[in-house]
This record gives structure tokens, sequence and C-alpha cells, in this order.
């Protein structure tokens, strides 16, 4: 699912809200997840997920095109681990 296609799920879902309204529901609440990790914090969606950060150390790579090496700095990358009612509903046969 794309983000287009979010938006339209939850117009349909609730027809009494205009879609700006919706776009800005969806807006207000990825800004915030994306606000909270980059502070340091973790998000927690029970029945969902949880979404939070982790450290990548500095390392050396290669330049694929030249082989090259390359220092890839230090970094923080976001990281989910889903709940255990969505890998239940996703293991359920």
């Amino acid at each position: 699912m794309i983000r287009s296609e979010l938006l339209q799920a939850l117009q349909d879902d609730n027809p009494e809200l205009r879609a700006e309204e919706v776009e800005q529901v969806v807006d207000v609440f990825f800004d915030e997840i994306a606000q909270r990790l980059s502070e340091g914090g973790r998000v927690e969606l029970r029945g969902f997920g949880a979404f939070s950060t982790r450290e990548r150390a500095a390392r050396t790579g290669r330049n694929p095109r030249t082989g090259e090496s390359v220092d890839v700095p230090a970094k923080r990358v976001p990281y989910f681990k889903a709940g255990k009612d969505m890998r239940r509903r996703l293991n359920d046969d």
C-alpha cells in the first residue's frame, strides 16, 4: 500500500471528513513518529508494533562501481519490530 491508497481507504471509511482533513491527520501521524524518533525516542502502537532507532557503527564500505574503499560514518537508522498481534495475524493459516 502506498500513501495515496492509505488516504483513499481512510476517506472511504470516514466520508464525513474532507480529503484535506484526512491528509492532515496522516501527515500529523507520520510527522509525530518521525519527530519522536529523531529525538531518540520510541513509538509503540499496541497490537501493531514499535518504531525505534538503532546505532550503526562507522565502517569501511566499497564503491560498487569503482571498487574503491569508502569510509561510511556512524549513523542512526529506523527500526520496526512487529507486535505480537501483528505477528499472529501474519502467521495464522
